[in-house]
């Protein structure tokens, strides 16, 4: 019985062979480039949220001490 792990090198072998080594190479570079544009991305937006929350605790604590 096949695995998946020789299932993953067979279709691998058959993807270099059908397009050959140069355009598989520049498809994994695009994938590597693609990859961290969205981490880059995903980081930007975590820190605009950490700086929400950061200013939305600034403002309660000011709401809280003109209440009082």
């Amino acid at each position: 019985m096949i695995g998946t792990g020789e299932i993953i090198i067979i279709a691998v072998g058959i993807i270099v062979l059908l397009f050959g080594g140069k355009k598989v190479a520049e498809w994994s570079r695009s994938l590597g480039r693609a990859t961290g544009e969205f981490k880059k991305g995903k980081r930007e937006i975590e820190e605009e949220l950490e700086q929400t929350k950061r200013e939305l605790g600034q403002n309660e604590d000011s709401v809280k001490k003109f209440k009082k």
